[in-house]
């Protein structure tokens, strides 16, 4: 087998340059968890920001302040988790679209 460090060089920079995109396109995933049937409502991007928070009024008049407290932390942590899918999914195109053998069937982020 020969080892061409100009290739390594060349597949580097092309994955650099393809994470670079990836951030772009992070800007444009995004995921909306909920809780309480819906009562509870967060959305998240790409960056893990909280873009918005929606909270029913029955949400708000039923609920004692613990009980509402737990179903935001809910509807963050379901947010998160479908985030999560939304990148991983992503990055598996990615490395497909790159042509690097073993990174379309990553699941550890």
């Amino acid at each position: 087998m020969n080892f061409n460090p100009l290739d390594i060089m060349k597949n580097a920079q092309k994955i650099q340059e393809q994470m670079g995109v990836f951030q772009d396109r992070l800007a444009f995933i995004s995921a909306t968890g909920s809780a309480g049937g819906g009562m509870v409502e967060i959305d998240l991007n790409g960056k893990f920001e909280v873009t918005d928070v929606r909270i029913a009024q029955e949400a708000i008049a039923d609920s004692d302040t613990e009980m509402l407290q737990d179903l935001v932390m809910a509807a963050f942590s379901n947010g998160w988790e479908k985030l999560q899918e939304a990148i991983k999914k992503e990055m598996g195109t990615m490395a497909g679209e790159m042509g690097i053998p073993g990174l379309s069937g990553i699941t550890g982020i």
